[in-house]
């Protein structure tokens, strides 16, 4: 991650360094002198009012299916296609060739037939001539060395009925006949690519002793209730939109290789040196961190003996969007458990292994096992939710990633040397975050990043200031977005990820702002409703297919409010918040208090009230006022020998100019 140049951003890089799933370069488009746009103008210039969230016909249609309810949850006719991998994978580490094999069988559970299947060969953002928003290294993407449906061979660009072609980063498979609602196929795929070191977006690779592969198979394109079959390219900045399948994975390395992956680990008996499989069924059982891996185990000695001189790794997961893997010869690996709920609702508490693999030249890392266990307990219990899967393993994969990257049950992320350990437990914490969303909740990153990367920032937060109780909880967020919406270069949240008018812009709509939002919805709605709605939108949605609509409509469900206005100020629009305590006057036994709005999001004032003697009043002004035109309202007290007067005290709001919400009596 690349740092920004200029003071006003330092508290956007704290955020982004810490959160981002990916490596965003920005430096070249920050000026020598940011842009600063004047707030407190002219009080009187024309208001906006918001006008009424549109949606997208492709939605309004999949309501009147009965996909997508009118309150915001499933309908009753909602559906999502399904899949089973069986996925084997064999690494050259002196070529960094990956050899794979797949046979898979896509399920048609929707009500179409479907003359095509589309998968995404994510790998070829590497191929020469390939459209791509950041520079990639060149290494001729996916070979297709044979690609067949239900048994029989597909040939590339024929001209017969069964054929297949590929664009950029998208498989069509074009089908004899059409896959019948209701039925299935199987699809089977040889290839191969050569390991780029930093790929992906810098989301997987190589480094001295280590891989780390995600993006590595052909994997189905999501055909949903919406919009139909996702074929937007994958350019190495916005992530992905995937569905649910079954797994079963099998990764071939040298006998010096320890591999780990998604699911769970099928034959550590035939895998793991006597030792060291005792220090990893002792971790399954202890919160205490049991060292599995240490310097002294590097080599045949972490693993069990081999006539063939090669190691075959097995996993298998269950209702996951995707798989991972890493493999090391030379990564510490610490270990332990952490509660994660009552899974089974038997009234017990149950459990996931952790698991850190790190090398020496990350010594902040010694502590990720701990980060990892707080985290996963923690988010458990913020959401209601508890962590479904066998274990949670994070990979420091320094020279690969600068922030983090997540996969069901894996991450990679930096080293984070110099950076502190507080950065470290928080890119740990958000990364787990993401195993609620998207892993859970599967959202559509690859058009609206916001959804799942703004609700990770947000329990980010919450899970720092547990761990952390000194430290702000949202102010880093907060200063984030305002810092970068202070220059004027902001975008939209609505509009898709991969079109924003610069990196900054795409980082700052995706992390920071979305989160301070949720926060300030919490102002708006109260703790008990916002936690209400925000919990059911997760249980609701939880392994399915949700869309912003879909989140706005629960909100609403839950709290009984139009909260149109909310959405289109702050989704929809760039405006700025900024109200002031303009004056205080008192006269006849009475106070009035003079509130100006300088910006155009229209939001409640939350006034907080302290007098003379001591008493606090506080008081909450309706942000309908705002919606009728005006920029100035005034509250009238019935009493006098008020000492401070204080707009959203507890900061619940991101205030453009925060220096104007209070008034304190001049003594003087």
């Amino acid at each position: 991650m690349n740092d920004y140049s200029k003071v006003t951003f330092v508290l956007l890089l704290s955020v982004l360094m810490f959160v981002s799933c990916k490596t965003v370069s920005v430096e070249k488009e920050i000026p020598n002198e940011p842009i600063v746009v004047k707030l407190s103008e002219d009080p009187h210039a024309v208001r906006p009012i918001p006008y009424p969230v549109e949606r997208p016909w492709e939605y309004d249609y999949a309501q009147m299916r009965g996909t997508r309810s009118e309150d915001g949850s499933p309908g009753e006719m909602y559906w999502q296609q399904y899949a089973t991998y069986d996925l084997k994978a064999e690494i050259n580490p002196e070529s960094r060739l990956l050899s794979g094999s797949m046979s898979a069988t896509y399920f048609n559970n929707s009500p179409d037939d479907l003359p095509t299947i589309h998968l995404e060969l994510a790998q070829n953002v590497h191929s020469e001539g390939a459209t791509r928003l950041r520079n990639e290294e060149v290494t001729g993407g996916t070979q297709l060395h044979s690609v067949k449906i239900n048994g029989q061979d597909v040939t590339e660009n024929g001209s017969g009925k069964m054929t297949y072609f590929i664009d950029g980063t998208q498989l069509v498979i074009r089908l004899e006949n059409p896959l019948l609602s209701g039925s299935s196929a199987n699809v089977e795929i040889e290839w191969s690519f050569t390991i780029p070191k930093q790929g992906a977006g810098g989301r997987m690779g190589w480094d001295d002793g280590l891989f780390y592969l995600g993006y590595w198979y052909p994997h189905f394109s999501v055909y949903d209730d919406v919009y139909g079959w996702m074929m937007d390219t994958f350019t190495a900045n916005a992530e992905f939109y995937h569905g649910f399948a079954d797994y079963s994975m099998s990764i071939s390395m040298p006998e010096d290789w320890v591999v780990y992956g998604t699911g769970k680990f099928l034959n550590p008996e035939e895998t793991l040196a006597t030792h060291v499989l005792d220090r990893y069924q002792q971790a399954h059982k202890t919160d205490e961190i049991i060292h599995v891996l240490t310097d002294e185990d590097f080599g045949t000695t972490a693993t069990a003996s081999s006539e063939t001189g090669m190691h075959t790794w097995k996993f298998s997961a269950e209702k996951v969007t995707d798989v991972a893997f890493s493999a090391t010869k030379r990564s510490y690996w610490d270990a332990t458990r952490t509660e994660v709920g009552d899974l089974s609702g038997d009234g017990e508490t149950e459990y996931a292994l952790v698991n850190a693999f790190y090398r020496e030249e990350a010594p902040l890392w010694k502590n990720v096992a701990e980060y990892s266990q707080h985290a996963i307990a923690f988010l458990s219990e913020l959401s209601s939710l508890s962590y479904p899967w066998p274990h949670m393993t994070a990979v420091e994969g320094a020279n690969i990633i600068g922030g983090g990257m997540e996969f069901p049950m894996m991450t990679i992320m930096g080293s984070y040397n110099g950076l502190g350990a507080w950065r470290l437990y928080s890119v740990t914490a958000h990364e787990l975050a993401h195993m609620w969303m998207p892993m859970i909740v599967s959202t559509n990153e690859r058009r609206y990043t916001w959804i799942d990367e703004g609700n990770t920032v947000f329990k980010t937060d919450h899970a720092r200031k547990d761990f952390y109780p000194q430290m702000s909880q949202h102010g880093n967020t907060q200063s984030s977005y305002i810092a970068f919406a202070q220059t004027g270069r902001e975008g939209e949240l609505m509009r898709w990820s991969d079109f924003h008018y610069s990196q900054q812009a795409y980082g700052v709509a995706s992390y920071p702002k979305p989160a301070s939002i949720l926060v300030a919805l919490r102002g708006v709605l109260g703790d008990e409703v916002f936690w209400e709605a925000y919990k059911t939108f997760m249980h609701e949605w939880a392994y399915k297919h949700p869309y912003p609509w879909d989140m706005f409509r629960t909100y609403e469900r839950v709290s009984g409010l139009d909260l149109s206005w909310f959405w289109r100020a702050w989704y929809y629009e760039t405006w700025g918040l900024n109200q002031a305590v303009h004056n205080v006057e008192e006269s006849d036994g009475k106070t009035i208090i003079h509130i100006r709005d300088y910006g155009d999001t229209p939001m409640p004032v939350l006034l907080r009230i302290t007098f003379d003697d001591g008493e606090v009043l506080n008081e909450r002004i309706s942000h309908d006022v705002w919606l009728s035109g005006v920029r100035d309202t005034y509250l009238e007290i019935e009493r006098t020998g008020v000492s401070k007067v204080e707009i959203d005290a507890d900061q619940h709001f991101p205030d453009m100019e925060r220096q104007l919400n209070t008034w304190t009596k001049n003594l003087d």
